[in-house]
Parts: C-alpha cells; structure tokens; sequence
C-alpha cells in the first residue's frame, strides 16, 4: 500500500588521542598579533583528519574514505566536537564536484564505541544504504553526533544538536574534500531521520553558504513529546522493539541537555541503573540488558506536569513549520519499533500547515522500510539535484 499527499516538488572523555592534541593545539593556539585570542572554533572548522577504520568502510562503492573530527555545536548550545565519515564515489567528480548526501544514520547507543565512523556497525543497513547512494554518484558524508566518539555523553533525539551534526557534517567534509559540490540533501533514518528533519528544518538560514535541496527522513520517531509525559509506574508493555532502551537513552540525553531537571526523583532505582548503563552499552546489548524491564517500573513518578512537558516538547518536537525546501516521509506499516500513526501525524501535520511534503508507506517492518523506500527516494532527490 503506498500513498501520497501534499506536494512532490521535489560520556565519556573517549576522544582518541590524535584528535585531542590536534583540538589542543587549535585551542591554545593564538591568533597572530594577539597575546590569547579566542580558540577557533566555528561550526564545520576540521580538527582532525585520518583515515576511516577498516570497520567503518563500506566496500567497493567508495573511495576516498576518511574519518573527521569537527566543531558544531552541542545541547547546551555550546561548541562541541563531533566525529564523521567521508565516502566518495569510485570515479572522476562531475563539473561542480560530486552532490552530497548527509546521511544521519539510525539509533546505535551514546557511548563513544557506538560510534559509526570508529568502526561500530550494529547492522548492515548503514553499509549497504550508503553503498546504494554511493552507486548512483553521491559522495556521502555521515555524522556520527556529537557525543560519540569525543568528548562528553551523546543527547539521544535532541533534535537541535542532531540536525546541526548533519548541516556541520557538510562543511566539515567540504573544508578538505575539494571534489564535493556546494549541493546537499539531508538524509536519514530512525534517530537519523529525526535528525534529518530538523537539518531539514533549519539548513539554508543556518548553512547559507551551502545549497541545500531537500531532505528524506524513514521511520522518523515524531510526537515522542505527547507520549513521554504518558509514562510513570504501571505503564504498560506496548511490545514495541526496544522501547525501554529507548527511553533509558532519552532520559540520559535530557540529563546532558537539561541539568537542571530532577530526575532522579522521577526513576527507581532500577530505573536509575538502567539510565547509568544506558552511557556506555549500545543499543543491542542495553536492549538485552532491560529484557522484560518496563517503562512502568523505570519511572517512580508520572512525567505529566509542566515542566516536564515543556522539556519534553524542548528536547524532542519535530517542527511542523518553516521548511523552505521540499520533504519525503516514508514509514512502514508493519514498524514495531517507531508505530505508523507516529510517522502519519507528522506527515499530515505538515500537510495541514502548508510545507512541501511528499508521503509514502510501506508494507515493511522499521528496519526493512528504508530499503523499501529506495526507489522512491532515489526519485526525489534526483529530482531535487535537477537529474530525474
């Protein structure tokens, strides 16, 4: 079943040690002329430069591998590092340089060994996925966030710093890869279709100098924000995939973006441990870790109170307006990971507020969808990029 509406216009202190003395030295380095200038540290400035792990590679599609430490920014909103990957095509760039996918890739943890461009690949969709763009004659640049892999705990779903990863990620790659052209289109799928959304967002008031064409966002978790005030004790097992995982990492990144938030007096003390082992296991492993442990016995207090909500909205709401560039959702019906209704409200509500967005779904589980969904987006970007 597939239909369309709308319009179709197209914590760690884990810094490796080379990418911590490069930072140093950019840190401490004064400018000339001035005793103790401020450090250099705008959005997409390359810290580090160094070849990608043996890992992180995707096979034959690629080349040119490399691996980059960048400034953007965090979920305070102050200047953070983040790690990332850089794959080009196999060939000679086109007159203008090779057009540039900003792949956000889906939820791995938000410990520094759950980063994918360090080598950590909890599937094989980031390999083959990539692989596919690649094929077609995009370079792909794929942030990992900030938190994975540098300094600091990653903000799971802070919408803000995630989108900001993907646009900075662009720049970043732009700074020491001449080949790639200043035409991008964000990408992603899961986590990374969240992060999608909000690059999405905001990219050509915040990356002016870019051209940014649009962006593709799959089994996007939207409308946590109205669900999470939901959970306190005895909440019931929804049996979705993972959830209190999930919900284990949201916790822990609110944490990083909001300190000031009590939430300790809102979990048990399972609910507590959970939390703490949530920093370091990825996704698989803290998956495991919960077993049948549920939302209900994490929480000890109802979330449903204003300042929560307001947090929860903060952290978490993907906008509904403001896109000046066109959007593809797609999501499958079968997800039991991110539910359909989740990805249909978002998409409707964009409907309902003007923005141009185009919408399909899939007979497809949450993993398999983003597959599923590559003949359509192959399409809409083409046809963002003027190639269809």
């Amino acid at each position: 079943m597939k239909f369309e509406f709308g319009r179709a216009a197209g914590r760690r202190l884990g810094l490796h040690a080379g990418a911590a003395a490069l930072a140093l030295m950019v840190l401490a380095a004064p400018a000339a002329g001035q005793a103790a200038a401020d450090p250099v540290r705008e959005p997409g400035t390359v810290v580090a430069d160094k070849a990608l792990p043996v890992a992180a590679e995707v096979g034959g599609a690629a080349s040119g591998a490399r691996q980059l430490t960048y400034w953007t920014e965090g979920p305070t909103g102050a200047p953070a590092l983040s790690t990332g990957a850089v794959y080009l095509p196999n060939g000679t760039a086109p007159a203008g340089g090779w057009p540039v996918v900003s792949w956000a890739h889906g939820t791995t943890g938000v410990g520094d060994d759950c980063a994918p461009a360090l080598g950590f690949d909890v599937t094989s969709l980031t390999r083959d996925y990539v692989s596919a763009w690649l094929a077609q004659g995009y370079a792909v640049v794929a942030t990992d966030y900030v938190g994975l892999g540098t300094e600091g705990t990653h903000a799971y779903l802070h919408g803000r710093s995630e989108g900001r990863s993907v646009i900075d990620m662009v720049r970043a790659a732009r700074e020491v890869t001449p080949e790639l052209s200043t035409a991008w289109v964000a990408i992603g799928h899961s986590q990374g279709g969240h992060a999608a959304m909000f690059a999405a967002h905001e990219a050509t008031k915040y990356a002016p100098e870019l051209d940014y064409r649009g962006a593709v966002a799959t089994g996007t978790p939207a409308n946590l924000e109205l669900l999470f005030p939901l959970g306190g004790p005895g909440f019931p097992n929804l049996g979705l995939n993972g959830l209190t995982a999930f919900a284990a990492y949201v916790v822990d990144g609110l944490k990083v973006a909001r300190p000031d938030l009590p939430f300790d007096d809102y979990l048990t003390p399972a609910g507590r441990d959970l939390v703490e082992a949530s920093e370091s296991l990825c996704f698989l492993p803290l998956r495991e870790r919960a077993g049948t442990f549920g939302v209900g016995e994490m929480i000890s207090r109802p979330l449903d109170n204003e300042l929560f909500r307001s947090a929860l909205r903060d952290y978490l709401a993907v906008p509904t307006t403001g896109y000046d560039r066109p959007v593809f959702i797609g999501h499958g019906l079968r997800d039991q990971t991110v539910p359909y209704p989740l990805g249909a409200k978002l998409a409707a509500d964009l409907q309902l507020t003007g923005q141009p967005v185009t919408f399909r779904s899939y007979d497809a589980f949450h993993g398999p969808s983003v597959f599923e969904a590559l003949p359509d987006t192959t399409a809409f970007v083409r046809s963002l990029f003027g190639t269809a």
